[in-house]
């Protein structure tokens, strides 16, 4: 527990005193109320009246400010347009207006001689002034910037990847703002609704000036306490505590919700949790850590994708092989049940999900222009490993297919059909998966699950039959009626991909599906999804970091930097000879760019290795030379013999990795600024090796390779 801090005197003395002097006014009332005819003064039939003419205008007052206010919330929170501020200015200037002033404003807007009063008047026979609908649009003006702020502010912290995912899944704006934006603003809703509600109800200067006085029309509670100060102070005090209760009553309900940070309905997966099923690779992947680079797992060869771009970049070796295939090769797997919606079912002319009662079969062909820059054709049944380093474009290309993204767009889209680049997301067929999965708290795994097949107009006992038959297949099938906050991790990645797989899309985006997760989570839910990824009649991209993703779960891997493509290959070729140093250090290896020249490479570095390469990169050709761990021996003192690059250096640091170590050197001028060795910790105890020791590395000539850029 926090302990209490004491306030200063210099503060606390004043801050006692502002509570006395907001207190004393409303002890006033509580202590002069004549609690003793408190009844009967509050029953009179004038009092009556008007506290049924003020529930009505309030209440009207309230529909009308969620009719115009909740529209105009969103759009100050969600939309970036050039007098953005100014227009926040014009929301809120009516909550500063002096009452009266407000009321001289409506006049000159909506009254008979007005901007639109006249107007309404000569066209439609609508007279505002003097009535109960200008109490209404007075008690509204005054009173929608409170509940616009508010929502507004728990707009903001609502993360768009709901409402984006949403869209993935077929839902339209309407429908995505309904069902997913409104529900998770809930509370800022309600407290912005309740304070736009007591503040009409409190209402005065504004109705007064622009809707008079008249008992019955026009003269709600506010107004009937100014009539009874004249006559009957009692009165007055008596209808004043009214309000008073009344809006206290509406300020403690809300709990402070009425303040900037407006709660948001946005769950976190509980932490832990006990999976459903043991994947066969819940053992021995390796951690993320800068020295356990790399992994064991096998290489696989992928399908024959393509990759065009207009500098000249090469792809990866055509294997020649189409989807099936691929599918074949992948392992059998359940695949998308029933006929895949798209945008054909919405009217616009999309293709159909099946040809002549074949499988579904969906290749992709798409070109990326902006900030990400390439084009893609890839087979249908393909799985194509995104990699590179934080900020290469990676989440951008998958959001620029999306159509979400203003950094980079799709000039070009066709997924087995007609082109789809001109579409809104949400008429797409492509369904994403971003790295928290974003389920939607207020719903559970299975109306999460049959959410894309609702959107798409599958009946509402249909979609929940074929939403569960995925959460079976996932093995989360026993918490289908669980929310989002009461599932672990991989649970919540599942259900994730449940509902994606669901709303049987033609391309599914995966950005980095199990980041969050930790290594045996990890490994679970990544079985799972091989398994499920091998029946997907589309093409999949998974956005990573992890090599072991890469080459378990990809046929291809494209390599992402500076929003350019870098490599475009399968796995087992990526491994083979990395074109980007950053790759080569993903995969484990040692990577130096630099320029070939007379049969060796001189790094950017200023270091010189000597290699074997046959044939040899031509003399200043850019090269990568790369080394893996094993092949770099360490030493106590300089070694004699074979070895033609040795240099000496220091140990900066030492981690496991299985059973053996790996030791990061880093060299001195003249020297590859850092090299990484693989080492038993029987030799590292032989050679003494601790952080800050010096040690000596070599590297034969015949163990570098040499890949050319």
């Amino acid at each position: 527990m926090t302990p209490l801090r004491r306030a200063p005197l210099a503060l606390a003395a004043p801050a006692l005193l502002a509570v006395a002097f907001l207190l004393l006014p409303l002890a006033g009332v509580l202590v002069q109320a004549p609690w003793g005819t408190l009844g009967e003064r509050l029953t009179a039939p004038d009092v009556r009246e008007a506290l049924g003419l003020s529930l009505a205008v309030s209440g009207w007052a309230l529909a009308l400010s969620l009719l115009l206010g909740v529209p105009l919330a969103w759009v100050l929170a969600r939309v970036d347009f050039p007098g953005k501020a100014l227009l926040r200015v014009v929301v809120m200037l009516p909550m500063v207006l002096p009452p009266t002033v407000a009321g001289v404003a409506l006049l000159q807007g909506f009254g008979r001689r007005g901007l639109l009063g006249g107007v309404l008047a000569g066209s439609f026979g609508v007279t505002l002034p003097f009535s109960t609908a200008g109490a209404v649009v007075a008690a509204a003006f005054v009173a929608m910037p409170f509940l616009v702020i508010s929502l507004e502010g728990a707009l903001a912290g609502l993360h768009p990847r709901y409402e984006e995912t949403a869209a993935s899944l077929g839902a339209g704006p309407l429908r995505a703002f309904l069902t997913v934006t409104v529900p998770m603003v809930g509370p800022g809703l309600v407290a912005g609704a309740a304070l736009c509600w007591a503040r009409a109800l409190g209402e005065f200067g504004a109705t007064i000036t622009f809707a008079g006085n008249l008992p019955g029309t026009t003269q709600t509670l506010p107004l009937q306490v100014y009539l009874l100060l004249q006559n009957d102070p009692e009165g007055a005090v008596a209808v004043s505590l009214l309000l008073l209760v009344t809006a206290a009553a509406v300020l403690i309900a809300l709990r402070g919700r009425w303040l900037g940070h407006a709660a948001v309905r946005e769950t976190r997966p509980a932490p832990g949790g006990a999976e459903d099923e043991e994947g066969p690779e819940a053992a021995g992947a390796p951690g993320a850590g800068r020295l356990r680079w790399g992994t064991g797992a096998r290489l696989r060869r992928g399908t024959g994708a393509r990759l065009r771009r207009g500098d000249g970049a090469r792809p990866g070796k055509d294997g020649g092989r189409g989807a099936e295939a691929g599918a074949a090769r992948r392992g059998a797997g359940p695949g998308v049940t029933g006929p895949a919606l798209g945008p054909d079912e919405g009217g616009d002319g999309a293709p159909d999900g099946r040809r002549g009662g074949a499988p579904a079969s969906w290749p992709l062909s798409a070109a990326v222009r902006g900030a990400t820059a390439l084009d893609l054709d890839v087979p249908a049944g393909t799985t194509v490993a995104v990699v590179g380093p934080n900020g290469a474009g990676k989440s951008t290309l998958l959001r620029a297919l999306l159509g979400l993204t203003p950094r980079a767009a799709a000039t070009r889209l066709r997924l087995g059909g007609p082109e789809l680049s001109g579409l809104p997301p949400h008429r797409r067929g492509i369904a994403w998966v971003p790295q928290d999965g974003a389920l939607f708290p207020h719903l559970t795994a299975l109306a999460n699950t049959a959410y894309g097949l609702r959107a798409r107009g599958v009946p509402r006992a249909a979609a929940r039959a074929e939403a569960y038959r995925w959460l079976e297949r996932l093995g989360v099938g026993a918490l289908a009626y669980r929310r989002p906050g009461q599932l672990s991790g991989g649970q919540a990645q599942r259900v994730a991909l449940a509902r994606a797989l669901a709303a049987r899309p033609r391309l599914l985006l995966l950005d980095e599906p199990l980041a969050a997760l930790d290594q045996t989570t990890r490994a679970r839910v990544r079985h799972a999804l091989r398994q499920h990824l091998a029946g997907f009649p589309g093409v999949s991209l998974i956005v990573t970091h992890d090599p072991v993703e890469a080459v378990s779960l990809a046929d291809l891997v494209l390599v992402v930097e500076e929003g350019r493509l870098v490599q475009y290959a399968e796995p087992a070729e990526v491994a083979r000879h990395p074109r980007s140093p950053w790759v080569a250090r993903m995969l484990g290896r040692n990577a130096w760019p630099g320029t070939a020249r007379d049969g060796g490479l001189d790094t950017a570095g200023g270091a010189r290795l000597v290699t074997a390469a046959d044939p040899a990169p031509a003399d200043g050709a850019a090269a990568l030379a790369v080394v893996s761990p094993e092949a770099v021996s360490l030493h106590a003192a300089r070694p004699s013999g074979s070895p033609r690059n040795v240099w000496p250096g220091t140990v900066r640091e030492l981690a496991a990795y299985g059973a053996r170590l790996r030791v990061l050197v880093a060299g001195g001028a003249g020297a590859p600024a850092e090299v990484v060795a693989e080492v038993t910790p029987a030799a590292a105890a032989d050679l003494g090796l601790a952080e800050g020791a010096g040690v000596w590395v070599s590297v034969k000539a015949t163990e570098i390779t040499v890949v050319p850029l």
